[in-house]
């Protein structure tokens, strides 16, 4: 498994001045010439850093960062950064989800002003989360 190191952003930025969106690999070489494969959130949080994005959507197949995984209805609908440690504390963050929010943290700490953990199982989930005061999934934010 591959490490990102950094991001050159000079491909993608015209592709999307252009009004396209890039579907990206995460797939990084090494200075060896040898191909990695990578955490997508990483690479995803790392281009919206290299990109100055305003927001980074994760999809996910969970409602969210919730306080029972078996439970959808106890879906946290935000989380303020200096919460995170203490929620990894109690096993509240766990698992895959650890990476996500850190992917989120980092994004933050770099410039990005949102980032949201969503459902890609739900239909038009990215929508309800951009333009809808409730949003559709756990909402990381700076504090």
């Amino acid at each position: 498994m591959g490490e990102v190191t950094q991001i050159n952003p000079c491909v993608l930025k015209p592709l999307v001045e252009a009004g396209y969106i890039p579907v990206i690999a995460p797939i990084g070489m090494g200075q060896n010439g040898i191909t990695y494969n990578i955490n997508a959130d990483h690479v995803a949080s790392k281009i919206a850093v290299a990109l100055g994005a305003d927001k980074l959507i994760l999809l996910t197949d969970v409602p969210g960062v919730l306080t029972d995984p078996s439970d959808p209805s106890t879906l946290i609908s935000s989380i303020k950064v200096s919460e995170i440690p203490d929620l990894i504390d109690m096993g509240i963050i766990s698992g895959g989800m650890i990476p996500k929010v850190e992917c989120c943290m980092h994004a933050l700490e770099h410039g990005v002003a949102r980032t949201h953990i969503v459902d890609g199982r739900v239909p038009h989930s990215i929508l309800l989360e951009v333009l809808t005061d409730q949003g559709s999934g756990t909402m990381v934010v700076q504090g």
